[in-house]
């Protein structure tokens, strides 16, 4: 029997014996309350949508009180009598992934098939750092402009500028293939603003190099705490250290990228005529890259070498079976506490490897193909840097010109007949 439903009369209802049983109220068509046997009360809509009876569950009593819940029963049934049906948006809303689980299946099924393993890991700390604690919880169709808006703005007042556009970048690469995987139509963080980023541009001097290169020296017999180490523990910590100061030299005397020479393997090299082919797995630009080594790079290969047994694989083994050192952060703060250098990071030894180039004169043509560059205009920005020798050479010149007008400012007049 329907009875006008109050929060008296709700609170008052009998428990049925099993299961659960609905009361109506008689104020609004298919709005009532269910109650179980376990004395659990919610408030229901029943409706029709295509001669197919559905249930959608509003709230529980008393959170909701009964006022409270025919109101929204009401707006429920004019959002269906426009063909709205709540209960199959409601569905729809719960199988909708979170921010959350896009990020795990962009990783597995993007990144990690799609970048190398820095670039993977980068993206890794970024999703889990400054987007996942943000908007994680979030459905993927839910994120808007502003949220997005809002993740860079605080990720750049806590993390800097720097940090907050590869989070965007991030965020926008994710959700292009939201789009083409059908979770949403379009991409919130297109738009973005991004932060003004200034381009490094740190080079040891002279003076710095020579600081670094005794840094690596002295580094590997740096003293150990051996309180409880055994002899071959110690001797193992000194082999790590080489092997890492083995790292700094060769990205020294290459340009190469840290992480191209962590993952060099013995094959990409012909040791009879000093070259090293990095396959296209293993650069930025995604293509082979044949560059020749100086004297002193083949020596210090010859050094590694010689460190190894006859079967290692990797130029730079890591600590288990078949696997390469991953990273040197730790030794490169070391080597740089040593050496007094200050603001240098490990990426930098390839500008500063960029600049003895220019410095020496060679065109930036020459030093993108030993960089591996492909468009000239990643080159460009060591263009400044050619100063110093176009400098002495237009010197030269000035110089010829200078002796030349003073030689004939000397040379006695001959008249002309």
């Amino acid at each position: 029997m329907k009875q006008k439903l109050d929060d008296r009369k709700v609170k008052a209802l009998p428990l049925p014996a099993t299961g659960s049983k609905i009361h109506y109220d008689s104020t609004l068509v298919g709005f009532g309350v269910r109650v179980t046997a376990g004395g659990s009360r919610a408030f229901v809509l029943n409706y029709f949508v295509n001669g197919r009876e559905r249930r959608y569950t509003i709230g529980q009593y008393p959170a909701w009180s009964v006022a409270k819940a025919r109101e929204g029963a009401a707006k429920l049934r004019m959002a269906i009598d426009t063909g709205t049906d709540p209960q199959a948006e409601k569905e729809k809303s719960l199988s909708d992934p979170t921010v959350e689980e896009l990020s795990a299946h962009f990783m597995s099924d993007h990144v990690k098939q799609k970048n190398r393993a820095s670039t993977a890991e980068l993206y890794r700390l970024t999703l889990e750092s400054y987007i996942k604690p943000r908007i994680g919880k979030l459905k993927v169709d839910a994120v808007k402009f502003q949220d997005v808006a809002r993740v860079h703005a605080e990720v750049t007042r806590d993390n800097g500028p720097y940090a907050a556009n590869r989070a965007v970048a991030v965020m926008s690469r994710m959700f292009s293939l939201a789009i083409r995987w059908g979770y949403r139509p379009d991409n919130p963080a297109r738009g973005i603003e991004r932060n003004q980023e200034v381009k490094r541009e740190r080079f040891l001097t002279p003076e710095e190099l020579a600081r670094l290169a005794l840094a690596l020296r002295t580094y590997p017999d740096e003293a150990i705490n051996e309180g409880g180490l055994r002899q071959d523990q110690i001797k193992r910590i000194r082999l790590v250290r080489l092997q890492s100061c083995n790292v700094i030299r060769f990205a020294l005397l290459t340009g190469a990228r840290i992480g191209e020479v962590l993952s060099a393997t013995w094959d990409q090299f012909d040791r009879e005529i000093g070259v090293w082919t990095k396959p296209a797995a293993n650069t930025k630009q995604k293509k082979k890259h044949r560059v020749p080594l100086s004297s002193p790079a083949m020596e210090l290969i010859e050094e590694i070498k010689a460190l190894q047994a006859s079967d290692e694989h990797y130029l730079f083994p890591g600590s288990k079976p078949n696997t390469h050192q991953v990273e040197c952060k730790s030794a490169w703060a070391k080597l740089c506490k040593l050496a007094a250098l200050e603001g240098v990071r490990i990426h930098d030894l390839r500008h500063s490897y960029a600049s003895q180039l220019a410095s020496a004169g060679l065109s930036l043509p020459i030093i993108g193909a030993l960089l591996g560059h492909t468009q000239a205009s990643t080159t460009q920005r060591y263009a400044h840097l050619l100063d110093d020798p176009l400098r002495a050479a237009t010197e030269r010149v000035g110089a010829l010109y200078k002796h030349a007008q003073t030689g004939a400012k000397k040379a006695p007049l001959r008249s002309v007949k």
